[in-house]
């Protein structure tokens, strides 16, 4: 199914970012809000800051976000030092695709990492990239409507 992940994991602490480097991965695009930070907030959690930043040694890194809001995209890009791009559209794959073409990486050297299997993961997928499912950031803080929908959305995968 397109729709399940290549992973599924519960964070995004539990990527093994030595095995992914050892299959042949060359650049790790992530999901934004919910993913890397809490949503709308525009602060990295240091745990994560500091993740990000041992990754740029072995990776190409960048956040590939759905979010439109342009002064919001560009206060994470003055505190990112690596591409952080917006209004992405997912799950359409076009601006992952061009951006991997802007910095000479296949999508089978690619891994998606996202929280939202209707957006990244398929996303990912339609690229032709390996996909990691995380839950979201702030799981124990999210309101029980958000929750509800992402444990439907994750009852999709499983089938």
């Amino acid at each position: 199914m397109i729709l399940k992940p290549d992973y599924n994991l519960v964070s995004l602490f539990d990527i093994d970012f030595k095995e992914m480097k050892s299959k042949g991965i060359n650049a790790v695009l992530f999901d934004l809000d919910s993913t890397v930070m809490p949503s709308k907030s525009g602060e990295y959690p240091q745990k994560v800051k500091e993740l990000l930043d041992s990754l740029k040694q072995n990776f190409v890194v960048a956040i590939i976000s759905n979010n439109k809001n342009k002064e919001y995209v560009e206060k994470v890009q003055s505190m990112s030092d690596f591409p952080v791009i917006g209004h992405a559209n997912k799950p359409s794959p076009k601006i992952m695709r061009e951006f991997l073409k802007s910095v000479n990486i296949n999508p089978s050297e690619t891994i998606v990492v996202g929280d939202r299997p209707l957006t990244d993961i398929l996303a990912g997928q339609l690229l032709g990239a390996k996909t990691v499912l995380v839950d979201s950031i702030t799981k124990d803080t999210e309101n029980k409507l958000t929750r509800f929908v992402r444990k439907l959305e994750r009852l999709v995968i499983r089938k």
